[in-house]
């Protein structure tokens, strides 16, 4: 593997001097691109398009060529363990994605396995290897996994929801049968990241969209203790490296300690946290990424280089900060003004490392 020119964002994540604030974005690979529509439609769908290595290299790479940004992370989607687990999924217009076999049933979740990640995911590893490769070393690349409460929520109710009734009914009724599921998903992430982190992957990411819609009671005991699992049992070095794990809970920023306590290297924070606050609550334990708010790109230019600035001075001097929207940046932005918004941090993060 060629070796690394920027290791700004891996260096932040350990909590090591860097000379600025490291930046990326989630879905920074996406709608908002005019060239990400472009490949779109030549793959046919969303789902051919993270199926084909080449393709998903490409739209990974997008943000990169355009962007002076400090990492890439992977083209795929957060439900590629369940839809390898067999429940059809298919992504219907203006709804999002739905599964046709849904899991509600002791039943359904007895035929739930670990998917085979050569055979069943080998797709998202060729595409691991192949983006690693054409990063040629000029950024460092994050893999990711949606976390096990995360995706039991879309298994459970067959798609998106806005109440959570079918798993939370569940989570209430028969939390064995939740526990069964939740144990099943976190042995398939543990599995996806490492082979992930085998094929290339150079950081880790856990998505858990969803945890913020639990009591601080039913957060530790159906999700983070399924993260806690996760962490445990990633592969902790590669290629002479460490490898950092980030996990980001939306709407988790009432549980960042116990959080910091899993052992993860770094904790993504949505933007309804001060930093100063978040970086206080945690200390020297882990580094913190984010937490611009992503609807303030659809100000101005010169809003958004004044709210990169307040960012930037709520946490203040030292290292440990990677800069990075408080969710995925939207459809709709204009590319322009996301250069605008890297193009700040670029310039206005240095004098908080001299």
């Amino acid at each position: 593997m060629a070796e690394l020119q920027n290791d700004r964002f891996l260096r932040a994540l350990l909590k090591q001097p860097v000379d600025r604030t490291p930046v990326w974005m989630m879905r920074q690979a996406g709608r908002y691109l005019p060239e990400y529509r472009a490949t779109r439609a030549k793959a046919g769908s969303f789902m051919d398009l993270c199926r084909n290595k080449e393709l998903a290299c490409e739209v990974t790479l997008q943000p990169i060529e355009r962007y002076p940004i400090d990492a890439a992370i992977l083209f795929s989607d957060i439900l590629t363990i369940p839809d390898a687990m067999g429940l059809g999924l298919r992504f219907e217009a203006g709804e999002g994605p739905v599964f046709d076999r849904p899991v509600r049933t002791q039943a359904d979740a007895d035929k739930l396995f670990v998917p085979d990640m050569h055979d069943d995911l080998g797709y998202v590893m060729d595409a691991v290897s192949t983006i690693r490769k054409a990063l040629n070393g000029r950024v460092p690349l994050i893999g990711f996994s949606g976390s096990p409460w995360t995706l039991a929520t879309y298994m459970v109710e067959g798609g998106s929801s806005k109440t959570f009734s079918k798993i939370k009914a569940m989570m209430f009724d028969n939390p064995k049968l939740l526990h069964q599921i939740l144990d099943t998903l976190a042995d398939s992430v543990t599995t996806y990241l490492n082979a992930q982190i085998e094929s290339g992957a150079q950081a880790v990411q856990i998505f858990d969209t969803w945890g913020g819609v639990l009591t601080p009671r039913d957060f530790r005991e159906f999700s983070l203790n399924y993260m806690q699992k996760i962490v445990d049992g990633l592969i902790k070095e590669r290629e002479g490296r460490e490898i950092p794990v980030i996990l980001f809970t939306k709407g988790g920023g009432l549980w960042l300690e116990q959080m910091a306590d899993t052992g993860a290297h770094a904790l993504g924070i949505d933007w309804t946290l001060n930093l100063a606050d978040a970086r206080a609550r945690v200390g020297d334990k882990v580094a913190l990424q984010g937490n611009m708010d992503p609807t303030v790109l659809y100000a101005s230019p010169e809003r958004v280089r004044q709210e990169v600035a307040n960012v930037l001075a709520s946490y203040g001097k030292g290292a440990g900060h990677i800069f990075n929207l408080g969710h995925g940046v939207h459809p709709e932005i204009n590319p322009e003004t996301v250069g605008a918004f890297i193009d700040a941090v670029v310039e206005l993060s240095p004098k908080y490392h001299s």
